[in-house]
């Protein structure tokens, strides 16, 4: 096949391309331009279903977009390298509006995206109905941000087969964002779990809504880990008495660790569950500002904290369809203190709140901060 005006859009005087592809242009599939994108190269694919579609990429500094729409690859089972609907080898790789769905493998950890490369951004993608929906290796220089993007559905028959597959499992890499973003029914995996060295959970909706997960959350390692205006439901089917854990695999006596959980909203409706399970033996998790609404939950592990809210009663909006905002005259308005800087100099003060779905707004102040992760809408 050759190159044409039509497959390549444009290069710049750095010699990357712009690669199209879709059924409109010479380039069909991703694969096809899997093969000829070089370093620094953007793949713009168009909208549309792109069915068993997988690919290898090795370059760096990739940009993947869709254009036109979300692109929906789906993969009805193929895996590239068995592994993933796509796999990255190289670094500072940026993957946008894509949706990924329908890869399985033999050793049950089928992914959307396994990445094997250092650094990777993903914005406003779709995981669904995979195995895992990120897989990650482990890689101490890396860093990986997901930012509005949402998971649901990727799992493994726990019961037939005795593996759990995760919505989203990070590796053990140097930071883990997760912003902004809709994590959801993990069947019986984990919606997330990370063993980064740092990782920071901001305005994010977690929980269960169709199905039962184990951890909503999990850092098996520890580390440093700062969780902050996050929505978090467990299910009462849940497999797991525990919402959010903490260095429950390794660690447990590493003296330089960190958890802060600060503004969020826990909503426990498992009859037995814990809201935190710090296994750390000598790092208290460090809870301000939260809203903790269960009727037999409490909390497990070293702890510190100050002007949490507990209740066996919610006080929210439209609690049947999951939304916590606050309702006029919740115990919770008003009720929190303001905070400042935590030791490596992050700032613990909420500035935003997640915003349904897959967004963010400012978290619009009057008089004190409530508690929680939603600031009261007094115009609401």
């Amino acid at each position: 096949m050759g190159i044409t005006a039509t497959t390549i859009l444009l290069s710049s005087p750095s010699d990357s391309a712009t690669w199209l592809v879709g059924a409109q242009h010479e380039l069909k599939l991703p694969s096809q331009a899997a093969k000829l994108a070089g370093d620094g190269d953007i793949v713009l694919i168009a909208a549309g279903s792109y069915a068993g579609d997988v690919a290898s990429w090795r370059q760096n500094r990739l940009v993947l977009r869709g254009m036109g729409g979300r692109p929906h690859l789906k993969a009805q089972g193929n895996a590239a390298e068995d592994k993933a609907i796509w796999v990255f080898k190289g670094q500072d790789i940026r993957v946008e509006d894509i949706e990924f769905s329908g890869t399985a493998v033999r050793a049950l950890n089928g992914a959307g995206i396994r990445f094997e490369g250092t650094h990777l951004t993903v914005i406003n993608c779709h995981f669904h109905h995979n195995q895992m929906g990120i897989l990650t290796g482990a890689n101490p220089a890396s860093d990986i941000l997901i930012d509005g993007s949402e998971f649901n559905d990727n799992s493994v028959d726990y019961r037939l087969y005795g593996k759990l597959g995760h919505n989203i499992y990070i590796g053990n890499i140097r930071r883990f964002t997760l912003r902004h973003s809709y994590v959801h029914d993990a069947d019986t995996g984990h919606n997330v779990k990370s063993r980064a060295q740092q990782n920071y959970l901001l305005y994010n909706r977690i929980g269960d809504e169709h199905h039962a997960s184990s951890y909503l959350v999990d850092f098996p390692d520890g580390g440093q880990a700062f969780v902050i205006g996050n929505q978090l439901r467990q299910s009462p089917q849940s497999e797991n008495s525990t919402m959010l854990s903490f260095a429950g695999e390794h660690n447990q006596n590493q003296p330089l660790q960190t958890l802060y959980l600060v503004n969020n909203t826990f909503v426990d409706d498992r009859p037995t569950g814990i809201f935190v399970n710090n296994h750390a033996t000598t790092t208290p998790a460090i809870l301000i500002n939260n809203l903790l609404i269960g009727h037999a939950s409490r909390m497990e592990g070293l702890n510190q904290q100050q002007h949490n809210i507990a209740s066996d009663k919610m006080q929210f909006y439209n609690p049947d369809q999951y939304d916590y905002r606050l309702s006029a005259g919740a115990r919770a308005i008003d009720q929190g203190i303001e905070l400042g800087l935590a030791v490596n100099g992050f700032n613990l003060a909420p500035e935003f709140q997640y915003r349904h779905p897959l967004g963010v707004e400012i978290r619009r102040r009057q008089g004190p901060i409530d508690v929680g992760a939603y600031e009261f809408d007094h115009g609401h």
